[in-house]
């Protein structure tokens, strides 16, 4: 995923196997639409456009199957918890900040004395209003994998892990932090209907500091299977997800037999972070992987060539000889042993961008650039100058002013990219995130009409 940082400037320039893949029913037993495909939403906690009334009104929560609320931090004792405390934790977001009536999915304001506020108490009143809407706390991401593999190291680091994340995230129990009066044993539960892990990367590759060991790999596998074992007993199924993902006989919260709980990771588009990874016993354990088939290129190649950053498929005329795309990391993860209905698909609703890129023959595709370019969402893109290019034999797309370039996926290409994993009996598609969508909903529009069988 983005950084928390590169996600805050660029907001601020602006101001498992699933029991029926072709079908995301809501699975803790809620009636709702029928809708083709999982479609996965992160939701950021810190984004200027981070709002479940915006998901609610822009048409998005209705198109969605899953929202991942990103992200929980793991401490150096290697526990889930939650904080105040800057680039530790954000609980004011979380659950402490009051809505107003305004702000809020039911026009509802907060009480006072509510023990639930913030983004949590809004997710789930978007959930009463989206009966097929799941959502699932997202733990990790760039910035705080740090302690995942300590957390992971030993089976009783895993069992500790694990039970402090589903006493926090599942059962509600959100901690009253001093000066603020939000919080309790049970007042978050039912808010979140599983875990999503966001660990970058097992076995190194992500951010600068992280706690990395050789055997990663294995102990992803250990940590996963603990998850799927503590999940299960929590609903009381005694199933694997290999056997109940998409399955129920019952609803509610917290532990009433029947109900499934998600467990999903975001994992790499490259194959050496790929290769890490135990995918065949991984995905006895997992419902599906989100794969982050986007970042292929960017910022940190500043003097370009100015490149596709998530194109569906290779280009013979790339100048990059590992020519790179999703197709290719798709296929990646098949071959080594994820089955097709366990992998949905990452699209970017941001654009990566270089300047000083000379025309070239192909609206400056290819061509080097002086320096990269601020990163902006799919709606600043689309208000920016400049003609936008589409390459539909490899599923790409991007705007150029003369001199900018900016990669990034216009609504014909995330259509196509919704029809190929359809195409392909994949578990359908995710996006990171939700507010670099318009207020319209368009990018999610877009992905509906590509997994749509009529």
């Amino acid at each position: 995923m983005p950084t928390r940082a590169s996600a805050l400037l660029a907001a601020a320039t602006v101001a498992a196997l699933l029991a029926a893949p072709a079908t995301a029913d809501a699975a803790d037993g809620r009636h709702g639409p029928t809708l083709k495909g999982q479609r996965v939403g992160y939701f950021t906690q810190w984004g200027a456009d981070s709002s479940a009334k915006r998901v609610q009104e822009s048409g998005q929560a209705a198109r969605l199957t899953v929202v991942n609320y990103a992200f929980g931090n793991v401490s150096a004792d290697g526990t889930c918890f939650e904080s105040d405390d800057a680039g530790q934790g954000d609980a004011r977001n979380d659950y402490q900040r009051a809505f107003s009536a305004a702000e809020s999915v039911d026009g509802v304001a907060d009480a006072p004395g509510q023990k639930l506020k913030g983004h949590f108490n809004q997710l789930r009143k978007l959930k009463a209003k989206n009966p097929q809407l799941r959502t699932v706390i997202s733990l990790g991401g760039w910035s705080w994998s740090k302690y995942f593999s300590d957390a992971a190291a030993t089976d009783e680091a895993r069992k500790k892990f694990v039970s402090s994340c589903i006493d926090l995230y599942l059962k509600g129990n959100v901690p009253v932090l001093a000066g603020s009066p939000e919080g309790g044993k049970g007042a978050a539960a039912g808010v979140f209907d599983g875990i999503d892990i966001d660990w970058e990367y097992p076995g190194g590759g992500g951010d600068a500091g992280n706690v990395v060991r050789p055997e990663d790999g294995r102990n992803y596998t250990l940590l996963m299977r603990e998850f799927r074992t503590q999940l299960d007993a929590l609903s009381g199924s005694g199933t694997s997800a290999g056997t109940s993902a998409g399955t129920s006989s019952s609803s509610g919260t917290g532990g009433k037999k029947g109900r499934h709980y998600l467990l999903t990771a975001a994992v790499a588009a490259n194959e050496t972070v790929a290769d890490r990874l135990e995918l065949p016993e991984l995905s006895r354990s997992v419902d599906w992987l989100n794969v982050m088939t986007y970042d292929l290129h960017g910022p940190w190649e500043g003097t370009g060539p100015a490149n596709h950053q998530a194109n569906l498929y290779s280009d013979p005329a790339d100048p990059d000889p590992r020519r790179r795309s999703a197709d290719t990391a798709v296929t990646h993860y098949q071959e080594r042993g994820l089955p097709a209905r366990q992998l949905v698909l990452g699209a970017p609703l941001y654009g990566h961008g270089w300047t000083g890129v000379a025309p070239g023959d192909r609206g400056g595709l290819y061509q080097s650039a002086t320096a990269a370019a601020p990163d902006h969402s799919y709606q600043e893109i689309n208000a920016l100058p400049g003609k936008v290019y589409v390459d539909r034999d490899h599923g790409a797309s991007w705007k150029y002013d003369g001199t900018t370039f900016y990669s990034y996926d216009t609504a014909e290409v995330l259509t196509r990219k919704a029809r190929y994993a359809r195409w392909n009996d994949l578990g359908g598609v995710m996006v990171w995130s939700l507010d670099g969508d318009d207020a319209r909903g368009s990018a999610i529009a877009a992905l509906d009409r590509g997994l749509r069988r009529d």
